[in-house]
């Protein structure tokens, strides 16, 4: 075989590897370009753009390159590089897009379930062995309507319904023996667990129909200032489960001024309940057991505001984000020690780890004011998180931070809002200013509750004053005052 024969042959294989190449770096380009424009991001100083005319110029001097069989080894060196980064650069904005899109996954409805159930010890298996059940129609009869129906279809049998005042009401009969069989609504089972923690081993579900309610859109916004609810819950289900909101904080964010306010209302405030709660008067914990909406809808009565997105944190796993930002600063006013964990806080700055940090946002019982100062020190752990997370800090650890998230947090903030988050903080800088404050009250026994009518709880009788302050202060943020 001739030189020039074997000269050729080499130029084919070289002009077909970088060929080879140049698809592959076109279709990871093309792709990422895609997901950059369809999410906005870098939508900012034309960085978009100019990342857009970066990448179609190494394609357009590749492609010449091959075409005239010229710097074989530099282009082969140019391709690599640029499917490598084309490549990592792919990854993480998909990890970002799709941890986006799993915060909104079930951002649209809620789940629960409800139950047929008796006695742990009871002869009864099967629905069919009954003819009656006790349940609160009055207070549920939608839900309870809903598995009537069900077990009319399914099991071909109609059942009587004898009416209670609550499910915990319709709990306590049938431990007394005065009926057979109860209707049991997933979403109100703390509040049973709340006056019988072993409520669990007493009674057994013999039959159960999952049902989803459906959670309003997002209130989306063009404007710079909105507000977020954060609503902090512990349940050992899905995310999207109906389940007490023990943390009520708003967000109040104006990306002009730099400023954030986070107003808490204290889990005990007794205000009108929304939707399912009829706006009668209970604990504002209590509107969570309605859905994410009543807790949304309740608030917005309260405070004279439209909350545009929400988010719901699993408190005990988000909170472990702060081991992979390398834990967090706060000050503390009070010397006091936790249930949780027995860690004890000195007055003055405390680094909190995760495991710290759940011992200090879940005590009360310790504290002066008890739940409005654990209100407070809720915000300033979430306070602390927002500093980190819009710090240039947080890309050192950013594959940890995106796996730590999947999990704990669900929002039904648009992918796109979030990206135009991002792109304002990279076109202005700067860190936010994070203020606090929280709705006040008197504590008392006596006042009737809507969910437990039988129950002798402990409200907390908002003050009027205090309600003007933090509406008038919710307002100044918004119009950047």
């Amino acid at each position: 075989m001739s030189k020039r024969s074997n000269k050729s042959n080499s130029n084919k294989i070289w002009q077909s590897l970088n060929t080879i190449l140049l698809v592959i770096y076109l279709i990871l380009a093309c792709y990422f370009l895609f997901l950059v424009f369809r999410y906005h991001i870098l939508a900012v100083s034309n960085l978009n753009l100019i990342l857009a005319g970066a990448l179609l110029f190494v394609a357009i001097l590749a492609l010449l390159l091959i075409l005239k069989n010229k710097a074989r080894i530099f282009t082969l060196f140019v391709l690599l590089t640029s499917v490598l980064l084309s490549a990592f650069a792919l990854i993480g904005v998909q990890q970002f897009v799709g941890l986006a899109n799993q915060f909104n996954a079930t951002s649209n409805y809620s789940s629960y379930s409800i139950s047929v159930a008796v006695l742990a010890d009871s002869e009864i298996g099967n629905v069919s062995q009954l003819s009656s059940l006790t349940a609160p129609t009055k207070t549920d009869a939608e839900n309870i309507q809903k598995l009537l129906e069900d077990i009319k279809s399914t099991q071909n049998k109609d059942l009587t319904v004898e009416e209670s005042s609550s499910y915990l009401a319709s709990y306590k009969s049938l431990l007394a023996g005065d009926t057979k069989a109860i209707v049991l609504n997933g979403a109100f089972e703390n509040l049973i667990e709340q006056e019988d923690p072993d409520y669990a081993k007493k009674i057994k579900k013999i039959y159960t129909k999952d049902l989803t309610k459906t959670v309003e859109a997002p209130k989306v916004t063009t404007n710079k200032t909105f507000n977020v609810y954060i609503s902090g819950i512990d349940t050992y289900g899905p995310i999207s489960s109906v389940s007490r909101s023990d943390v009520n904080i708003i967000m109040t964010v104006n990306q002009d001024t730099k400023r954030i306010l986070l107003t808490t209302t204290p889990r005990d405030a007794y205000v009108p309940i929304a939707d399912g709660g009829n706006n009668q008067n209970d604990k504002l914990t209590h509107a969570g057991i309605y859905g994410v909406d009543a807790s949304i809808h309740t608030l917005e009565n309260l405070y004279d505001i439209d909350l545009n997105y929400y988010a719901r944190l699993n408190f005990t796993s988000f909170l472990k984000l702060i081991d992979l930002l390398g834990g967090v600063d706060v000050y503390n006013d009070q010397e006091f020690t936790s249930l949780h964990g027995k860690y004890h806080f000195p007055v003055g700055n405390v680094h909190l780890d995760s495991e710290q940090a759940l011992g200090f946002v879940r005590e009360r019982y310790s504290l002066a004011n008890g739940d409005g100062d654990r209100g407070r020190n809720q915000q300033k752990v979430i306070a602390a998180i927002i500093q980190k997370l819009t710090s240039a800090e947080v890309l050192k650890n950013y594959d940890g931070i995106i796996q730590g998230l999947q999990d704990s947090v669900q929002t039904n903030m648009p992918p796109e809002t979030m990206v135009g988050l991002v792109n304002t903080q990279l076109a202005s800088g700067g860190k936010y200013t994070v203020t606090s404050q929280d709705l006040k009250g008197t504590g008392r026994m006596g006042l009737p509750s809507y969910a437990m009518p039988d129950s002798n709880l402990y409200m907390l009788e908002v003050d009027q004053t205090s309600l003007e302050t933090v509406k008038a202060a919710i307002k100044d943020v918004m119009e950047g005052k």
